[in-house]
């Protein structure tokens, strides 16, 4: 007999339960100890990803375009 239960298997299932329950119960706590951003901090960050992201593009997109002229020149 295991943990007041007839059979091995149904011992198993009740600590895998138990197991869960404990690690949802952790989580839980963690959660509310993260400091979160606030909706104007994320709209910032996010702007900031938006237009680094586009002036990065435009840049390697010129050098590509720079780089390929000067490649069709040599090859002619």
């Amino acid at each position: 007999m295991c943990c007041g239960f007839e059979s091995y298997q149904a011992c198993c299932n009740f600590n895998m339960i138990a197991k869960v329950q404990k690690f949802i119960g952790e989580v839980t706590v963690e959660l509310k100890k993260v400091s979160w951003t606030t909706r104007q901090e994320l709209v910032d960050a996010t702007w900031i990803v938006v237009i680094s992201t586009l002036i990065l593009g435009v840049y390697i997109g010129m050098i590509d375009f720079v780089l390929s002229k000067f490649l069709g020149m040599l090859i002619r």
